[in-house]
């Protein structure tokens, strides 16, 4: 369970890093960067933990694709409430056909 919080708190920072400066185009370019850059790390101080913590209970496919599955709920929720897009059903049927790649991983 650890292994999930962290992976989530990590694609959390993430997600802001890689998505959230979209609302603010105009901020500098070099300026952003940093900041994001500067979110990333924070991002892997919680990513690698969890990858350490949850090796040998997943295998390394697990862990990357419960690292998706988490990347594409935060994603979600963040592209709907953050950046105010919206979730279209051709998504949603898309993230169903990713559900059923994790039930084989899995398997």
């Amino acid at each position: 369970m650890r292994t999930i919080i962290l992976l989530t708190i990590s694609n959390i920072f993430m997600t802001i890093a890689w998505y959230g400066h979209l609302k603010f185009k105009g901020f500098p370019l070099w300026k952003t960067i940093l900041i994001c850059w500067g979110i990333a790390f924070i991002e892997y101080c919680f990513q690698v933990p969890a990858n350490r913590i949850g090796h040998g209970t997943f295998t390394a496919t697990q862990l990357k694709t419960i690292q998706e599955v988490i990347t594409l709920v935060v994603f979600c929720f963040f592209s709907v409430f953050y950046l105010g897009e919206e979730m279209k059903w051709n998504y949603l049927v898309g993230f169903a056909l990713m559900i059923a790649a994790v039930y084989f991983i899995f398997k």
